[in-house]
């Protein structure tokens, strides 16, 4: 499914209102790769934890798939938000980018 496009205003056509919102759209998209990230770190600690201080055949691979689990969940955290840094880039006017 192709991604849609947000179509760019006209140079001028921008106000303080129009500016406001982008700069919380960015700060938005920063929050929540910080989320991702928190959250991998958590299945992180948790998986390390699972494999340091339990023994047993189920607790380890539990343990394997809470690591494995951060590694994903990292990865798709990061390609979200470049993705929308594109995304958001695109959408900026020649004037706005120059900010």
């Amino acid at each position: 499914m192709p991604e849609p496009t947000l179509p760019a205003p006209a140079p001028d056509a921008l106000i303080l209102r129009d500016y406001l919102a982008a700069d919380r759209t960015e700060l938005a998209n920063e929050r929540t790769l910080l989320a991702y990230v928190r959250t991998a770190l958590a299945f992180a600690i948790t998986g390390g934890s699972v494999l340091h201080l339990l023994t047993g055949p189920l607790t380890t691979a539990g343990g394997v798939l809470l690591l494995l689990a951060a590694a994903a969940t990292a990865v798709v955290g990061v390609w979200r938000y470049r993705r929308m840094r594109v995304r958001l880039a695109a959408a900026r006017t020649p004037r706005e980018r120059a900010r």
